[in-house]
């Protein structure tokens, strides 16, 4: 299997876009972030975009959402990754997008019904978030898949500083331990509060940059329309 390479700076670019997202819904509560996000403008956009029988994907996914409202981090977590790893197929950018480096949003991964593993670890990602998980407690970690030596990525989940994280992967469906994952080797790993050079089993050492505004730009417009 061949994943897309994420040198560092698309990791800056790929933490811009989560930053502002998570800090642009920081303030509704989790009932009212749902509805924000699943607006008739957006199933217009999305029957346009996609057809009708991409309607009902993505009112499942608001109903996995609104069914785990009130739930334990844990089952929040199984949801959320059996729901995408079931109805996301994965596509290397280059063969789905025809392009050599795309960013889904999580519409346009249900939508299309494909994508790379940056796509499934985003789309668990805000949808972990929307359905009120501490996004402090998650970081999407670029890592090194050892039994292809390719670059992957992963969601992953700290229940506290010092646990060890549970690995949310398209590749090995089941979730995780990171301790039962020998099969990769972390490089980096980010979320809406900064990004971490991997440092052994720490948290590792905190990266400050600020590029990757343009990326941005492209993407947020795109979630912007999709509403």
């Amino acid at each position: 299997m061949k994943e897309l390479h994420l040198p560092f700076h698309k990791l800056i670019k790929l933490f811009v876009i989560i930053l502002t997202f998570s800090v642009a819904l920081v303030t509704a509560s989790n009932s009212d972030l749902v509805e924000k996000l699943f607006t008739k403008k957006l199933y217009i956009y999305v029957e346009k975009s996609y057809g009708k029988d991409s309607v009902d994907i993505i009112e499942q996914w608001k109903q996995v959402i609104i069914d785990d409202l009130d739930s334990s981090d844990w089952n929040k977590l199984n949801a959320a990754n059996q729901f995408f790893n079931k109805n996301v197929a994965y596509k290397t950018d280059q063969v789905h997008w025809k392009q050599e480096d795309y960013w889904a949003t999580p519409v346009e991964s249900l939508g299309t019904g494909a994508g790379d593993c940056e796509d499934f670890a985003i789309a668990k990602y805000f949808t972990l978030k929307a359905m009120g998980v501490d996004t402090s407690k998650l970081r999407l970690m670029y890592v090194r898949a050892l039994k292809w030596d390719e670059a992957h990525m992963v969601l992953i989940y700290n229940e506290s500083p010092n646990a060890v994280p549970l690995v949310l992967d398209n590749i090995d469906k089941k979730i995780k331990p990171a301790s039962q994952r020998r099969d990769l080797k972390p490089i980096y790993s980010f979320n809406a509060e900064g990004l971490w050079l991997a440092r052994g089993k720490g948290l590792g050492k905190k990266v400050k940059n600020n590029k990757g505004i343009a990326k941005w730009t492209e993407v947020m417009s795109r979630i912007e329309n999709e509403k």
